[in-house]
């Protein structure tokens, strides 16, 4: 039974007779408060201990958990002046902020910064012929002072850090987050109007944030924290949790564990070729799941499994090609055909709005919007503009630039659809590290290089953190704090400037997380690194030994994975296309996309969620859709309570986290 996005989650305006609200001090205060503690939180949990990345999770835990506290105290704040009442548009104000803050020291941010910028100096080898490439890195990117990247590898003898030659590569790298931030931010406000008052978006994680963060009851009867049905799934994933936890201490304990290896019933071939199947036990996807869709859950469960019986087929017909059925490759044909999809839909708004920002028209109304359209419009153009020039001066060519760059947001675009339509609770959820590899894959290395000077390659593999990394996941974010700000009355020209304070902040704090640790520590054994760093620092020696081989013998065409995504772009046209004459079609190239990029953990939580909505909706209908809402969104707050909030913070003082990771990506 297809359900459209706008029957399925009801979400109620804001009150008529509400007060708009704008930021505050207190809410500025209180958000600076949870920053600080995030950073020191992040870097024993995630870092130092590497027991849980709270930064991975979406919404971000330390996040979620400010919504908690500060919802609980308000009816106490309220005894005290007014200085201090926290309304629920300031405990969200200090939400959006801590969303896009906490993002900046997780694992696909700044992280994978350091490593990259670093890896080509300190690994240097005269069997790796990293040192041809050095030359070709600025230095008001990366220190060039040997000495300075060794002790961050290996921790400075007095445990302090080298501030002076980090301070204009760190600005340079601010400068350049904060841009690309800026410019994602104009283009999503270009099309907020278009997703969330035309076609009304559901918008789950918003739906369950705000029904978390309501201080007045009027979302759900009695209030979040008083209904029954929350509390019976909040229960239900508190006991899978500690199950898990214990039997970690004590394997004697029975748990269900994070996942069930469907792969190991298939031993013999050609059968055995479904491997990898494993149904992920992911209750943040399986609560939110429940509001979204039947269209796209049906969607991702059956294009996933279609992707692992085709290479079954495949074998069958004595194809045996590594690394089919190409899933990411494919994704990032259905990203391009989707992004293209999205822009041809809201042509006509979009079409309006730059007819208004140059002046030709004036009949559009801007008050709820967070940025003019004229700003908008320039930021974006402006701000592609400076991500360009800035590679471009780093060293990379003006095309190779354009392009790649190009991608990254096009792909940030699809992946906040994504967010608003489907409320995945992934930050993986698109094509990574394909922007760059789609490239290479269709036209080979040669293209990229002229005679002996390697420069527009290397700084291609220095800016892989881009896309390797879940930068442009904040795109989704910013969307999301609009769609907030629409439904609670927070003033909308108050975002943009507490969005970029949050990312200047949150990078401020992960420089600090990060380069204390190293320099402390040394990052080698930081990050679950034995003597050579983590898998971030691995990732970025990969790269470069990448780069490296290149030297020997450039890379070819690869005609596969390029088909591959050929294939990907076409089943997305294709979908696109039948459900604009169909529109029962069941199934949704949204879908397609999204368990082509990562479908692993989210197949198994959307399948058993698609088999019990479209059994509610067929025996109670829409009421009792609505009566059970609580208790899907009860199941993802436990989780981030107790696997969040309660292990993460445990994982800092005791090593048993080491046998229950709980992964949020």
């Amino acid at each position: 039974m297809a359900v459209a996005p706008t029957q399925i989650a009801p979400q109620a305006g804001p009150d008529e007779t509400a007060v708009v609200e704008g930021l505050t001090l207190r809410a500025a205060v209180w958000s600076l408060v949870f920053l600080a503690v995030a950073c020191i939180w992040i870097q024993h949990a995630g870092l130092i201990s590497h027991g849980t990345q709270i930064g991975e999770s979406v919404p971000v835990i330390p996040a979620v958990g400010a919504v908690i506290v500060l919802t609980l105290l308000a009816p106490l704040l309220r005894r005290l002046p007014r200085p201090f009442h926290m309304s629920q548009q300031q405990v969200m104000l200090v939400y959006i902020f801590l969303c896009v803050a906490v993002t900046m020291p997780s694992v696909g941010v700044v992280r994978m910064l350091f490593p990259n910028t670093t890896a080509l100096f300190y690994f240097a080898s005269p069997e790796n012929d990293f040192a041809r490439f050095q030359q070709y890195v600025p230095s008001w990117l990366v220190p060039h002072d040997p000495e300075v990247i060794r002790q961050m590898y290996e921790g400075s003898p007095t445990e302090t850090v080298p501030l002076r030659p980090w301070l204009v590569p760190l600005a340079s790298w601010t400068f350049f987050y904060t841009v690309c931030f800026i410019t994602m931010l104009c283009v999503i406000c270009l099309f907020r109007r278009q997703w969330v008052e035309k076609e009304r978006l559901t918008f789950p994680i918003v739906h369950m944030m705000l029904d978390l963060s309501d201080q007045t009851g009027r979302r759900l009867v009695g209030g979040f924290f008083r209904n029954p049905l929350m509390w019976t799934g909040f229960v239900l994933v508190t006991i899978y949790n500690v199950l898990n936890i214990l039997n970690a201490w004590n394997p004697a304990v029975p748990c269900i564990g994070r996942a069930y290896d469907l792969g190991q019933l298939f031993t013999e071939r050609p059968w055995s070729a479904i491997r990898p199947l494993s149904l992920a036990w992911r209750p943040e996807n399986f609560g939110l799941g429940y509001l979204v869709s039947t269209e796209i859950t049906f969607s991702v469960w059956f294009f996933y499994l279609l992707l692992r019986v085709s290479n079954v087929v495949a074998v069958m017909l004595g194809y045996e090609i590594a690394g089919f059925p190409f899933d990411q490759e494919q994704a990032s044909g259905a990203y391009l055909a989707m992004s293209v999809f999205l822009i041809y839909v809201a042509r006509q708004h979009l079409i309006a709005a730059f007819s208004q920002a140059l002046g030709l028209r004036r009949d559009l109304d801007e008050r709820d919007e967070p940025l003019p359209y004229r700003w908008a419009v320039l930021g974006a153009i402006i701000g592609f503009a400076t991500m360009v020039g800035f590679a471009v001066k780093a060293g990379m060519w003006g095309w190779t630039a354009t392009v790649y760059l190009g991608l990254f947001l096009l792909f940030a675009l699809v992946y906040a659809r994504a967010r608003a339509e489907a409320g995945a609770a992934m930050v993986w959820l698109f094509p990574f590290y394909q922007h760059k590899r789609m490239m290479l894959n269709v036209l080979g290395s040669a293209p990229f290089v002229r005679g002996e000077n390697y420069s527009n390659l290397t700084i291609f593999s220095v800016l892989m953190f881009l896309s390797r990394g879940f930068y442009q996941s904040t795109m989704a974010y910013q969307l999301e704090s609009a769609k907030i700000a629409s439904e609670i009355g927070i003033k909308p020209r108050h975002l943009p400037p507490w969005l970029v304070v949050a990312v200047v902040l949150g990078l401020v704090g992960a420089y600090w997380v990060h380069l204390t640790a190293y320099y402390t520590h040394g990052a080698n054994i930081l990050e679950g690194g034995t003597t050579e760093g983590g898998y971030r620092t691995t990732l970025a020696r990969t790269e470069f030994e990448e780069l490296a081989s290149l030297l020997k013998a450039p890379k070819p065409r690869d005609v596969a994975r390029s088909l591959a995504g050929l294939s990907g772009l076409v089943i997305t046209t294709i979908l696109v296309t039948v459900r604009s004459y169909f529109l029962r079609f069941p199934l949704h190239p949204l879908g397609f996309a999204m368990v082509a990029s990562y479908g692993d953990p989210l197949w198994g939580p959307f399948l058993l969620v698609w088999i019990i909505k479209t059994i509610v909706l067929r025996l109670g209908g829409m009421r009792m859709y609505r009566q059970l809402i609580p208790f899907f969104l009860g199941i993802v707050i436990g989780h981030y309570f107790v696997a969040g909030l309660v292990w993460g913070w445990l994982s800092i003082f005791n090593e048993m986290y080491r046998r229950y990771c709980v992964h949020f990506g």
